[in-house]
């Protein structure tokens, strides 16, 4: 098996994983929060093994963006030996408040 990149999730995209994983289990189903979890988790691994896969942010190159689902995303930084996750944002949240 092709081996990936190592993946460092900041404070701030755990941070934000865990307030939405908190709002997705007192607003969803098991088997929603089920998918969910797998979709983090197979983007992860796609930016594991393919980091240039997804495209450049707009406002920062540095940056790319993976969609996770139709409500979430991943943005994310390639450095020397690993990824950077930066931030988990809720597609549904006020652009302003990205970082």
């Amino acid at each position: 098996m092709e081996s990936g990149f190592k993946i460092h999730w900041t404070d701030h995209a755990l941070s934000e994983l865990s307030e939405t994983i908190k709002y997705l289990e007192d607003n969803w189903t098991e088997h929603e929060l089920t998918q969910f979890a797998n979709a983090v988790d197979n983007t992860v691994e796609i930016i594991s093994r393919h980091p240039e896969i997804f495209p450049a942010s707009h406002k920062r190159k540095k940056i790319r963006k993976a969609v996770v689902d139709k409500n979430n995303t991943l943005f994310y930084r390639i450095a020397k030996d690993s990824i950077q996750i930066l931030s988990l944002f809720g597609t549904s949240q006020d652009p302003a408040k990205r970082k």
